[in-house]
């Protein structure tokens, strides 16, 4: 089969082909496994973060890759109940997230917390993902895909889409209360289309540094739409940072209302950009309760969940549609900021 193979940590900007197509052999199942003939897969920021080594480092070689969409070919074993009760058959089309598996036992994953997990495996990183036209996961880490969502569509929603849900329930957020969006690409935009559904009368304003951004994101009703250093026109009383920098961060808790919160959706930030942090002042930007919370990784739980609500409020996520051989220019992209919505490889029909 094909696949986009990571061999070595690379800077994106000066080896701007990382990743190289190879014929790999397609995946032996385990028990417990499926084997997806994969369809589409979204292209993430988080891909960026392990090619240049800012993540837990990936096994090398590594096929990246954890929004995946694809059919049920083949599987190993009683693989067909799924955390919510529902059964995957050979020939059902389902998803992959970043959640790949979870111990199950311990205290995280006992308390529905298993994104904590201390055993918690990464689609794309501690196992292949879906830069390929083949992989392999455990059945209980599958998620059917409803039929108003096609290959395209859903495969941004398993990650950028769930985990900005995540962050979004983490803001403890009431409607008509104010929400600010630092970063406008494959995940805040969909939040944004996310909480103009649950929270019909909250402003959302957008920071961004590109003017395209913050045109894209007036035009899917956003309040207003400033740089990140800009003054909205009023105080926010929670923010989600999709960043990769510490700078919006400083910028975030300036324009926070007392007892508001900023939730941080990143995997890591940029050490070079860590100076920014440093310049903190605690009266003026985190006195008067205010709090900071960050993201880490997403839930089946969370998963299922927006899946459902995407079908039944038609959220739908913006996307390029990329070839599999293509991945390198999609992830360039990325890095050089050309973003309008999500990025997709088309790897079979």
């Amino acid at each position: 089969m094909k696949a986009m193979l990571l061999e070595s940590l690379a800077d994106v900007k000066t080896h701007p082909s990382p990743l190289s197509l190879r014929d790999v052999t397609q995946p032996t199942l385990n028990e417990g496994e499926v084997l997806l003939r994969v369809t589409r897969c979204g292209v993430c920021h988080t891909e960026l973060d392990e090619i240049e080594g800012r993540t837990p480092p990936p096994h090398l070689p590594v096929v990246l890759g954890h929004q995946v969409v694809g059919i049920i070919v083949d599987g190993s074993g009683d693989f067909g109940r799924t955390p919510t009760t529902e059964v995957v058959t050979t020939g059902q089309r389902v998803g992959v997230a970043w959640i790949a598996s979870a111990c199950g036992q311990c205290k995280y994953c006992l308390s529905g917390r298993e994104n904590l997990c201390p055993e918690f495996k990464a689609t794309g990183r501690d196992i292949d993902g879906g830069y390929a036209e083949y992989m392999k996961v455990r059945a209980d880490f599958v998620h059917p895909i409803p039929d108003s969502l096609s290959d395209s569509e859903a495969a941004p929603l398993l990650c950028a889409g769930a985990v900005g849900y995540r962050a979004l329930k983490l803001c403890n957020l009431q409607d008509g209360q104010s929400l600010g969006l630092m970063g406008f690409g494959g995940s805040n935009h969909i939040v944004l289309k996310t909480a103009k559904h649950k929270f019909s009368n909250s402003p959302i304003f957008v920071f961004s540094r590109n003017p395209s951004e913050r045109e894209f994101a007036l035009s899917l009703g956003a309040a207003w739409a400033g740089a990140i250093e800009q003054n909205p026109p009023d105080r926010l009383d929670a923010i989600i940072d999709t960043t990769p920098v510490w700078g919006p961060v400083s910028e975030a808790l300036k324009v926070l209302n007392p007892g508001g919160r900023l939730v941080i959706n990143a995997i890591r930030k940029e050490e070079s950009d860590k100076e920014r942090l440093m310049k903190l002042d605690y009266s003026s930007q985190l006195w008067m309760e205010k709090e900071i919370k960050s993201v880490a990784n997403v839930t089946r739980v969370d998963v299922r969940e927006f899946l459902r609500l995407a079908a039944e409020a038609n959220i739908k996520p913006e996307f390029q549609e990329y070839e599999l051989k293509d991945a390198n220019l999609a992830l360039l992209e990325m890095k050089q900021g050309k973003i309008h919505g999500a990025k997709v490889l088309r790897i079979q029909n």
